[in-house]
This record gives C-alpha cells, structure tokens and sequence, in this order.
C-alpha cells in the first residue's frame, strides 16, 4: 500500500511564504513524477508544479517565479516552497505521484492567503 503523507500548510498574510512536503510510503519503486496539485472553493484541481525523475519541471503560469517544486529521491519526498503568496493562492493542495502509470493522492492541506 502506497501512502502520500502532506505537511505545512497553513494560514500566511500575503506576501508571504509557506513550504508543503509530501512524503511517500510503502512500496515505492520507479516513481517517474511527483508534484503538486491544487483545488481553490468552486474549482477544479488544477496542476500546481511538477517534477520528474531526471529532475524536470513544469510550473503552473501563476505560479512561476514564485514557487519552486524540489525532490528528494533517496527519501521519496518531494517540497514545495511557495513565496510572494497572494489570496488567489488560497486552495487546498494536494500531493501527487506517478509511480508505474498509476498517479497516487495525498489527503490534501489547506494553504489559506489572507489578504
């Protein structure tokens, strides 16, 4: 059994800064990409930043230049340090690995951006 465990989210002022990490556990093997995904009140889950095996990245527009998405392969972790944070940032995000064609979720953690 595959688990995603998240952890720091929170409530920031804007402007500021708030990193998540995502641990992964169980039986873990050839993880081609892990990321993180986000769903604000009313939304669809939208694709945040992403990072692949051979250390890739892909960052949602919003997102870019604010947020950098980094990972631990030797620990099966992977961070998400999201900086200048505005309300628009306000979802829960949740994190996701694809491992073997088969795309695993975390249980999600609030980031709320208070204006």
């Amino acid at each position: 059994q595959v688990q995603l465990v998240e952890s720091g989210g929170g409530l920031v002022q804007a402007g500021g800064s708030l990193r998540l990490s995502c641990a992964a556990s169980g039986l873990i093997f050839s993880i081609n990409v892990m990321g993180w995904y986000r769903q604000a009140p009313g939304k669809q889950r939208e694709l945040a930043a992403i990072i692949t095996s051979d250390g890739s990245t892909r960052y949602a527009d919003s997102v870019k230049g604010r947020f950098t998405i980094s990972r631990d392969s030797a620990k099966n972790t992977v961070n998400l340090q999201m900086n200048s944070l505005r309300p628009e940032d306000t979802a829960v995000y949740y994190c996701n690995m694809l491992m073997v064609n088969r795309a695993y979720w975390g249980q999600g953690t609030q980031v709320t951006v208070a204006s």
